[in-house]
């Protein structure tokens, strides 16, 4: 009679390493500061800090108080991995960082604001959740 421990401990492995998806959306700013010359272009770079790059929104043009309608997933996102957005202004030469916000993402559906560095407020919402 064969023991049932090796795939008891299988079991067990693959629950504490368990994958989640992670969603963002409802990206939006509030007082992007830009240039002297011009109201802020803006974008967003979404990130898995140390694991993925999750894309770029759209460039929303002269537009201090942006709304992105662009949703972003991630399917192999864990519970404490590190979301990271850095919003920029986008130039003719070269895009100036107004500021970086990272959280350690938790299950469940979250909505948080970040103060940039260079002026504004970043906002968004993400769910993680189970596959």
């Amino acid at each position: 009679m064969a023991s049932g421990l090796p795939l008891l401990l299988l079991v067990l492995c693959s629950l504490t390493a368990a994958e989640a998806w992670l969603r963002l959306y409802n990206l939006r700013a509030r007082g992007l500061d830009a240039d002297t010359f011009s109201a802020a272009d803006g974008y967003v770079k979404v990130i898995i800090y140390g694991s993925a790059h999750l894309g770029t929104t759209s460039v929303k043009l002269n537009n201090p108080n942006p709304f992105w309608t662009e949703e972003f997933s991630y399917f192999d996102a864990s519970e404490n991995d590190i979301l990271r957005l850095e919003v920029f202004d986008r130039d003719l030469v070269y895009d100036d960082l107004l500021g970086v916000c990272q959280r350690r993402i938790k299950v469940g559906t979250h909505q948080h604001d970040c103060c940039l560095e260079e002026g504004g407020t970043l906002y968004y919402t993400y769910t993680l959740g189970g596959q």
